[in-house]
């Protein structure tokens, strides 16, 4: 009996997807819960397994735009017998037959019989692409067999004395993208064109503006030193700089609650609860994860969640469910070196921080000019609903909170 097996339903919004390579090919017998394939969402990645053990028969090619619901295999359960009896020992290819499978594939009869040369597969159709006669063309296989590597090579040497004009295509990839001698053309991937989706969709429906400020980092630095052995050996992960940030973000919506809001229609929202998004960087886009109730968790437990969403993000683990819902986001350009920028909105919230690199740089303290590690910050926010009195306060509080996290934490 051949089941099949359907695209399942991960969210409301997701309704398509994109197959990745699949992990099993035709013909191959699957156990239970083994992994078939990865389908990509504008949102998501997530791994489809097989439900029952059988024979896969996929339906859908590696690349294809599927929907949610779609049959793109079938699993045979009957078929297991047939496999069980294949598991003979191998038998040798005789003389005969392995002659016959080593032997070259000959020009097909298109290029004349003058042209006769034995040429690979691969080979033969490049140069039929390009417009290369296999006369002209010198082999370095067994035999003389000319092989792709050959054909990439006369086209190079034909390029140099400018005999060859056209693009030459050298391979397409089974994820559609085409490669030529000087560019490489793909298809956006569902993830990448949601991002610019909702980027666009930002700057036009927002009123965006971006407040600076700068912080000293010193008292941060000095505690992670100071207490950094402590922090690890009791609970096991590192003390680093995003959860005095977390937690700073939390301390300045509370004590500026407009930015803690956000429009819907004609009516503003005003939230009461802290999800707070940490933007993670992976090879397959951005993702703001969220960190729920982040007024309520200690500094070992943002940062044990921040790692397990950064694992989760970059094996392409990462559920719908951990991306909704944030009131605020913070993201950290820093990590690649960036000194200033405008972060933009991440609807429907009305502010983002962004956190930049440290540089050592002189200040005036106290009337003497010192050196200290300091960040620029910056604050982005929705001026349709936040004055720039609240987000110059907001980023305020923010300095205040990183510059003296002591005073903060106890309320002073």
């Amino acid at each position: 009996m051949a089941i099949d097996v359907k695209v399942p339903s991960v969210g409301e919004s997701i309704t398509t997807g994109v197959l990745g390579e699949w992990h099993k090919k035709a013909g191959d017998y699957v156990k239970s819960g083994e992994l078939l394939v990865e389908i990509e969402t504008d949102k998501v990645t997530f791994e489809l397994n097989a439900d029952v053990a059988g024979v896969l028969k996929p339906l859908a090619e590696t690349g294809a735009t599927v929907e949610v619901g779609q049959v793109i295999a079938t699993i045979d359960e009957k078929a297991e017998e047939k496999v069980e009896k294949k598991t003979s020992p191998e038998k040798k290819p005789s003389a005969q037959e392995k002659e016959i499978e080593e032997k070259p594939v000959s020009t097909p009869s298109t290029f004349g019989r003058e042209e006769a040369k034995i040429l690979a597969p691969s080979a033969r159709y490049l140069a039929a692409e390009v417009g290369l006669k296999p006369e002209t063309l010198h082999g370095t296989g067994k035999g003389g067999r000319i092989l792709k590597e050959d054909v990439l090579r006369a086209i190079d040497e034909q390029k140099t004395d400018k005999k060859v004009t056209a693009p030459i295509v050298s391979s397409q990839a089974a994820n559609g993208a085409i490669k030529t001698s000087r560019t490489t053309r793909k298809p956006m991937s569902p993830l990448r064109q949601k991002i610019a989706e909702r980027l666009v969709s930002a700057q036009q429906e927002a009123a965006i503006l971006t407040t600076f400020n700068e912080v000293d980092m010193s008292n941060i630095m000095n505690l992670r030193q100071r207490y950094q052995d402590r922090f690890v050996a009791r609970h096991g992960v590192k003390l680093g700089f995003m959860s005095f940030f977390v937690k700073a973000v939390v301390h300045a919506l509370q004590e500026v609650p407009q930015i803690n809001a956000q429009i819907d229609d004609n009516e503003i929202v005003q939230n009461h609860f802290y999800d707070i998004g940490v933007a993670i960087s992976t090879e397959r886009g951005l993702f703001v994860p969220v960190i729920r109730d982040a007024d309520q968790l200690s500094f070992a437990q943002i940062e044990q969640a921040i790692i397990d969403y950064s694992q989760k993000a970059k094996s392409g683990k990462i559920t719908l469910p951990d991306l909704e819902g944030g009131v605020f986001t913070i993201t950290n350009g820093g990590v690649f070196g960036s000194l200033l920028s405008t972060p933009i909105l991440n609807p429907p919230q009305s502010g983002i921080l962004g956190m930049h690199t440290i540089q050592e740089r002189p200040v005036a303290v106290n009337g003497h000019v010192e050196i200290r590690p300091m960040m620029y910050l910056a604050l982005s926010y929705d001026h349709r609903l936040v004055d720039g009195k609240e987000a110059v306060t907001f980023l305020v509080k923010i300095k205040e909170f990183v510059e003296n996290p002591v005073v903060a934490l106890m309320q002073l």
